[in-house]
């Protein structure tokens, strides 16, 4: 009698799971980058602060998040992820639930510009850069699109509930409370699931072997930062992709998320209606970014950059005659585009960082996240002082429709690395047999 083997079960690759929990984390701490854009006019009426001085801790705020990622990405290699991360969620928690009590501009850089900048920062794309390193051989591409449109995603996801929250008698406060609830359901999960390596599982990363899990850096944290920045700004494609990259920051993070919505309000526009279209391109940005990184698989990434950033500032150009009190299709189709060339750019970028500096991609991404963030800072500032000065935004969404120009022609001029060549094979001795056919 024959007998049949026992049917094999495939178990899930444990870095499925790892990326699971780091996308929950990115969509949680992503509440709290959906606040600023719907509390400013919240603010501007109970405590009489211009736009100027509450665009003024946003820029700490966004400044922060992208300076603090190339520590953060250097901690992670010295004390893991998971000891990372659930700090950087309690500390992100405790900088928004603290906001209820303010009651002076200052306090709201000290709390939301500062602690809730370094909490967020701690939790920013470096997170994607070294979970993607550490765990993927495979699909790298297709996992960093994910997990970047988990967190730029989960912001804009929050706005309208948010909004809606903000417009309740709990007010701004009750959304400030309700954000940090959400920061704090993710830590037991991140505790829980979230493992630093492969080895720490007995296996191997996904698609690779035991040789692409490399022994950890042990030196500090700050000296690996510093010492990753010195390093790659010998090299011409880190200025050209921190460049491009400080202007995606200025022309997404920077002035379309916190002042969208004030902009379209000034046309008359509801705050709940603005909010729902910004939760619009969060939609939209899941598959945007998701089939970026499946092409970041399989296309040249300088020329994926060329157009994503061609396209938003020619995007950029058209939208200031799209607001209105009412909603057109005009505007819906410029929210369903801006949605897929939101953080598109990120695995591109993320792919040519890996190109240039191998193993030390996750800090030297941290420092062009960096740039990225000082570039959001500069455009949430100037934006509030441009309303302030002007009484409109038209003059902010041209100039950032200019520098997106711009980043296009930088990034198709980074060169790319040619890579290594194969090793010579090794002469074997040939046989008596093929001896003589060779020279007989």
């Amino acid at each position: 009698m024959t007998t049949s083997a026992p049917a094999r079960t495939r178990r899930v690759h444990p870095a499925w799971w790892v990326a699971a929990v780091t996308f929950l984390a990115l969509v949680g701490a992503a509440a709290f980058r959906a606040v600023p854009g719907v509390l400013i006019d919240p603010l501007r009426a109970e405590f009489g602060w211009s736009v100027s001085t509450i665009s003024a801790a946003v820029a700490v705020n966004m400044a922060l998040y992208g300076l603090t990622a190339p520590f953060a990405a250097a901690l992670m290699e010295r004390f893991g992820i998971r000891r990372v991360v659930v700090c950087a969620l309690l500390l992100t928690a405790l900088g928004s639930g603290l906001t209820v009590f303010m009651t002076a501009s200052w306090q709201l850089v000290l709390l939301w510009g500062f602690a809730v900048g370094l909490g967020t920062g701690s939790m920013a794309l470096s997170l994607v850069a070294t979970v993607t390193g550490r765990w993927f051989v495979a699909r790298r591409g297709l996992v960093s699109g994910i997990l970047t449109a988990g967190g730029a995603t989960g912001q804009l996801v929050f706005l309208p509930v948010v909004a809606a929250v903000a417009e309740t008698s709990g007010g701004w406060r009750a959304a400030s409370l309700g954000t940090t609830a959400a920061a704090l359901a993710v830590v037991p999960l991140v505790a829980w699931l979230l493992r630093d390596r492969p080895r720490d599982l007995g296996v191997v990363p996904y698609g690779g072997t035991a040789a692409d899990d490399a022994e950890p850096v042990r030196s500090g944290a700050a000296r690996t930062a510093v010492r990753g920045l010195l390093d790659a700004a010998r090299s011409r494609p880190f200025w050209l992709l921190a460049a491009g990259f400080f202007i995606c920051g200025a022309s997404t993070n920077g002035l379309v998320q916190p002042h969208f919505i004030p902009a379209a309000h000034d046309h008359g526009m509801p705050v709940t209606t603005a909010a729902t279209l910004l939760a619009v391109v969060g939609v939209f940005d899941i598959a945007g970014t998701v089939l970026s990184g499946w092409l970041t698989d399989r296309t040249d990434p300088r020329v994926l950059l060329l157009a994503y950033y061609a396209l938003r500032g020619l995007s950029l150009f058209l939208l200031p005659p799209l607001f209105g009190p009412d909603l057109h299709v005009s505007m819906i189709a410029f929210i369903v585009f801006y949605g897929l060339d939101w953080v598109a750019t990120v695995p591109p970028t993320l792919a040519l960082c890996r190109e240039h500096f191998g193993a030390r991609a996750p800090v030297v991404f941290g420092w062009v996240f960096a740039s990225h963030q000082v570039g959001s800072a500069v455009a949430a500032f100037g934006g509030g002082v441009v309303r302030d000065v002007t009484g409109s935004y038209d003059l902010a969404w041209f100039g950032a429709g200019a520098l997106c120009l711009l980043a296009a022609a930088l990034s198709i001029s980074i060169r790319r690395r040619p890579a290594p060549a194969a090793p010579p094979a090794v002469p074997t001795e040939p046989t008596t047999a093929s001896a003589a056919t060779t020279h007989g």
